[in-house]
């Protein structure tokens, strides 16, 4: 005990201290092992985009009869979907391509199983998705867009596609790992 408390009163033992420690604190914040322990569990609806007002529905408010009958909003359209499989880690849930009464497109995870990690994004790819180790890397290779940070590794939540991305260009959707370059699932999209 003498010894440790003599090489800690020397300028290099505090030195080698400080690097310790300092290396010790960034490998947490880099891993964040904490967050495999740490679940998050997001439900969201499936967005209705806000049907406007018609002709005959206008006409209707005013007190005069409807030139036409009013039609009724179709609804949500699945355009795309497919089945998570694992990657980096178990991953599991439904990936589809929804594009909204007002032609907007999201992209919506449904019953989402995953691991939770540090700095996790929802992608669109044009990569294909290969099962095992072959396809923990490929997704950064090809086009991709980023729709965002993961909101929970859990539940059912959506992604909106930026309406300048043309979505039928893209054939898969990952579960990535930014600081890592690693999927953590992902999957095909096999068009409706």
């Amino acid at each position: 005990m003498a010894r440790v408390r003599e090489l800690l009163g020397r300028p290099l033992g505090i030195g080698v201290l400080l690097v310790v420690v300092a290396t010790a604190g960034f490998g947490l914040y880099w891993f964040q092992p904490w967050k495999l322990w740490q679940d998050q569990t997001v439900e969201e609806a499936l967005p209705t985009a806000q049907a406007t007002p018609g002709p005959a529905e206008e006409e209707q408010a005013a007190g005069a009869e409807p030139s036409e009958a009013p039609s009724s909003p179709a609804g949500p359209r699945t355009l795309a979907a497919g089945e998570l499989i694992s990657h980096e880690h178990a991953t599991s849930g439904t990936v589809k391509l929804v594009r909204l009464d007002d032609g907007s497109h999201v992209v919506r995870l449904e019953n989402l199983d995953t691991s939770n990690g540090p700095d996790l994004r929802v992608w669109l790819t044009d990569a294909p998705v290969k099962k095992g180790q072959a396809g923990w890397h490929v997704f950064d290779d090809g086009e991709y867009v980023s729709l965002g940070k993961l909101k929970g590794n859990k539940g059912s939540q959506n992604y909106a596609v930026p309406n300048d991305v043309d979505p039928s260009r893209f054939t898969s959707v990952s579960i990535w790992c930014d600081r890592f370059d690693v999927s953590f699932g992902a999957a095909e999209l096999g068009r409706a």
